[in-house]
C-alpha cells in the first residue's frame, strides 16, 4: 500500500498547491454529491407531490376551462405519468437518474412544471443575480478598508467609538426586517420604485435609458445589501489592522523612521487582507442566500427567487439545478480564496511542514 500511494506522496511533496487544487476539487465533487442526495431525501419528505402539482398546471392551462370539474384522470393514466418521469421509483433511484443524465449527457433536464430546460431558466436570470452580489461585495470591500484603515488610525476617539457602534448595529440588525423597512419607506415616499427590476424597459431597446431605471429601481435592495454586510466586515478591518499595529514589527519599523502611511499600507494593510480573503467566500455565500428573501420581497428577478418558487411547487429538475449552480458558485470561492491566501501571503505553503 505504501509502495502504491508513494508517487502521490511525491507529487504532493513536489508541487504542493497544485496538490492542494487536486484535493480541493476532489472534496468539493464529493460535497456536491452528498448535497444532492440530501436534497433528493428532502424533497421526498416533503408533503404533496410534483405530480399534484403538474395535474393542476395542466388542468389550468387546458382549453376546456369551463369543464375543468368534470374533467378527471383515471388512475392508468396517473400511472403511466408517475412511471414516465421516474416519479414511482424511490428518491435515491431518482437521483442517480438524475446524476447519470447530468454527467454523462451532460443535461440537466427540463423544469416539470414549465417544460422549459432547466439550462435556460437558470441563464435567464443568472446575470441578474450575480450582478446584485457582486455589485454589493465591490462596494462592501471598498468602504470596509478605507473606514477600516481610516478609523484604525483615531482609535479610541469619540468618532470611532460612535463608527464601531453603528457598525456593530449594522451587523445585530435583522436582514428580514431592514428589507421590509426599507419597502415600506419606498411605499410610503415614493421616491423608488417597490420592485428592484424595470420590467417595462429592454436594455436592447434603449440602454441608457434602462441603465438609468435599473440603478433606481436597485438603489434599495443594494442598499441593504450594503448595510447587512458592511458592519461585520468594517469591524474585522478595523481590529485586524489595530492588532497588527501593535506587533513588535510595527513598533521596529516606526523606530527606523518608516512614514506612517508606509507602514499603515505597504505593511499592516497587507496583513489584512488574509481574514478578509478568507471570510469573503462566505461573505459571497451570505450575500446569495440573502439575496433568496431580497428578491422575493422587491421582486427581483433572480436565481434565488427561481428557487424559491421550483421548491415550493417541487420541481426536482430546477432545484437540484439551482442548488448545485449555487454551492458550486460558493465552494469554488472558498477554494479560491485558498489559493489567493497562499499568493498574498509567501509564509503560506500547503502540502509542507
Amino acid at each position: 500500500m505504501q509502495f502504491l500511494l508513494k508517487p502521490f506522496y511525491l507529487f504532493k511533496r513536489r508541487f504542493p498547491l497544485l496538490s492542494y487544487i487536486v484535493n480541493r476539487l476532489f472534496v468539493m465533487i464529493v460535497m456536491l454529491f452528498l448535497l444532492g442526495f440530501a436534497v433528493f431525501g428532502l424533497m421526498a419528505l416533503a408533503p404533496g407531490d410534483i405530480f399534484d402539482q403538474i395535474m393542476m398546471q395542466q388542468l389550468l392551462n387546458s382549453e376546456a376551462r369551463t369543464t375543468m370539474d368534470n374533467r378527471d384522470f383515471t388512475d392508468e393514466q396517473m400511472a403511466a405519468f408517475r412511471t414516465e418521469h421516474g416519479l414511482d421509483q424511490p428518491f435515491y433511484i431518482q437521483y442517480f437518474r438524475w446524476l447519470h443524465r447530468v454527467v454523462v449527457r451532460g443535461d440537466l433536464g427540463v423544469s416539470l412544471i414549465s417544460r422549459a430546460p432547466v439550462p435556460f431558466l437558470i441563464t435567464s436570470l443568472l446575470f441578474n443575480s450575480l450582478l446584485l452580489n457582486l455589485i454589493s461585495l465591490f462596494m462592501i470591500t471598498v468602504f470596509s478598508f478605507i473606514l477600516g484603515v481610516y478609523f484604525s488610525s483615531k482609535a479610541g476617539t469619540k468618532t470611532d467609538l460612535a463608527v464601531t457602534f453603528i457598525a456593530l448595529t449594522l451587523h445585530a440588525f435583522p436582514g428580514l426586517l431592514l428589507l421590509i423597512l426599507l419597502q415600506l419607506f419606498a411605499s410610503a415616499t415614493g421616491l423608488f420604485p417597490v420592485t428592484g427590476y424595470p420590467l417595462a424597459l429592454s436594455f436592447s431597446d434603449a440602454p441608457a435609458q434602462f441603465v438609468f431605471s435599473y440603478a433606481h429601481h436597485i438603489f434599495l435592495p443594494l442598499l441593504a445589501a450594503f448595510l447587512g454586510g458592511i458592519g461585520g466586515t468594517l469591524r474585522m478591518v478595523r481590529a485586524t489592522m489595530l492588532d497588527q499595529l501593535g506587533q513588535p514589527y510595527i513598533t521596529n519599523l516606526r523606530s527606523r523612521g518608516i512614514a506612517e502611511w508606509r507602514i499603515y499600507f505597504h505593511h499592516a494593510f497587507r496583513n489584512t487582507l488574509n481574514p478578509y480573503i478568507t471570510g469573503s467566500a462566505n461573505m459571497l455565500a451570505g450575500l446569495f442566500s440573502g439575496s433568496l428573501i431580497l428578491e422575493i420581497i422587491f421582486a427581483y428577478p433572480g436565481i434565488g427567487r427561481l428557487m424559491y418558487d421550483a421548491v415550493l411547487q417541487q420541481d426536482v429538475n430546477l432545484v437540484l439545478a439551482n442548488i448545485m449552480f449555487i454551492s458550486f458558485l460558493v465552494l469554488a470561492g472558498m477554494a479560491i480564496a485558498d489559493i489567493l491566501l497562499a499568493l498574498v501571503d509567501p509564509r503560506i505553503r500547503y502540502g509542507k511542514e
